[in-house]
């Protein structure tokens, strides 16, 4: 028997899903149907579906009906790839129908929807499992065992700096996430990622939170500053916008124009807004130091106008270190290989113990999407044995990755360090 899913939100981060769905794992997994706000959307990923998969077509239910989606095509599990701010209305609404989820990162955007799925997967008993790829990566899990087998004895500090380049980090300040009530920001939305890894190497949980952030690069304000004029809303079909290096054009890529071009007329949505307009909520330069319950203490950056994409991560113990070195393949959100968002160009992994001869550690250069953990995630959800083996992310675990990047964000806006215990109950 096939397992079956609907998929809620068709944008961009869907076809991950839906492609192994309908691809590698359509043995063992069904997708029953479709749910959006936006028809032409829906539309377009059925088309893809058809075409490319040989795959029927799907029903697709607008977002209001999604209640009588689950009732009429008897999904079992609810994939929710929308917004992130809207994440909570179907993990609860699938949770309360006695369904099972799996979300996109992050599980959601503040500490309110966090309480009520926190409170909704204790009142109904279902699972919710949050898509962490970067777990899966080869060399992230190289990572976790040289730690869990004692490699540098206890770690004490850890030092995490993010890179995004001025393709994929700009990305963020042209879509829906350049307003933080999308979002939560980019300690929210990305940094759930390099917070969960944190929480997953170490074994453990943040408890205090200290940052400071702000808006540097992107917004009308910093390209004035600089002495750029960008008079122009959109970039697509835009003639000032022509030599504007930070411009896309959505009729350029089948995938951005399907999606967003053509849908715009049903609910407005620009995906090619101008990184230098207004209307920028978040923030581009990030630092936060967190405390963890084991005591280990780390530093952490994000910055979003890099020029390379990556990142470096070191672990100082009481016998010894760890340096691990990415670097990434940049892109745009459906702007063209989805199997290599995220792909690992170069690793270095290091280890110096304390009394030894430092030495370089092996890693498994993996294929795909995000350094290779795509792949086997993808696997470990949709395959046979469905295993939820120790890499799953349950909803615990999407609750402690927010917890930090929201704490960060209280603590930008108010100066002061916060208590993580003090946001949610778990």
């Amino acid at each position: 028997m096939r397992k079956k899913y609907a998929l809620v939100g068709t944008g961009a981060r869907a076809r991950m899903f839906y492609e192994a769905v309908a691809g590698a794992y359509r043995d063992s997994s069904e997708l029953v149907a479709l749910c959006d706000t936006n028809q032409t959307r829906m539309d377009y990923t059925n088309k893809v579906l058809v075409t490319e998969f040989g795959y029927p077509n799907l029903p697709t239910y607008k977002a209001e009906d999604f209640g009588r989606m689950l009732e009429e095509t008897g999904a079992e599990a609810v994939i929710v790839t929308t917004i992130d701010r809207t994440h909570h209305t179907y993990i609860i609404a699938a949770l309360e129908a006695g369904r099972d989820v799996i979300t996109e990162k992050p599980m959601t955007t503040d500490v309110e929807k966090c309480q009520q799925i926190v409170d909704a997967v204790k009142r109904t008993g279902r699972s919710v499992r949050v898509t962490f790829n970067y777990r899966y990566a080869p060399h992230n899990a190289a990572v976790r065992e040289l730690i869990a087998l004692g490699g540098i004895g206890e770690v004490f500090s850890v030092h995490f700096e993010w890179l995004l380049d001025t393709k994929h980090g700009a990305d963020y300040f042209r879509r829906w996430h350049r307003d933080k009530r999308n979002s939560g920001g980019l300690m929210v939305h990305k940094s759930t990622h390099h917070f969960d890894l944190v929480n997953f190497w170490l074994g453990t949980q943040p408890e205090t939170v200290f940052g400071m952030g702000d808006l540097r690069f992107y917004g009308r304000a910093n390209a004035e500053d600089r002495g750029l004029f960008t008079p122009y809303t959109r970039t697509t079909g835009v003639e000032a916008a022509r030599n504007d290096p930070f411009a896309i054009d959505l009729t350029s890529s089948p995938a951005q124009k399907g999606l967003y071009w053509d849908a715009e007329h049903e609910d407005g949505y620009q995906r090619d807004q101008n990184v230098f307009g207004d209307g920028i909520s978040i923030e581009d330069t990030m630092q936060v130091m967190v405390r963890y319950r084991n005591r280990a203490v780390m530093t952490y950056s994000l910055n979003a106008y890099a020029p390379w994409e990556g990142f470096n991560v070191s672990f100082n113990g009481s016998g010894g270190r760890i340096e691990l070195m990415v670097r990434e393949t940049s892109y745009i959100n459906a702007g063209g290989e989805a199997d290599q968002e995220g792909a690992a160009e170069g690793i270095q992994l290091y280890h110096f113990p304390l009394h030894g001869t430092p030495r370089v550690v092996p890693v498994e250069m993996g294929e795909g999407g995000h350094g290779g953990g795509d792949n086997r995630m993808l696997a470990d959800i949709f395959g046979r044995s469905n295993s939820g083996g120790h890499y799953a992310a349950g909803y615990r675990d999407g609750a402690m990755s927010i917890l930090t990047g929201l704490a960060a964000n209280r603590s930008f806006a108010t100066g002061l360090p916060v208590q993580v215990s003090t946001l949610v109950t778990l």
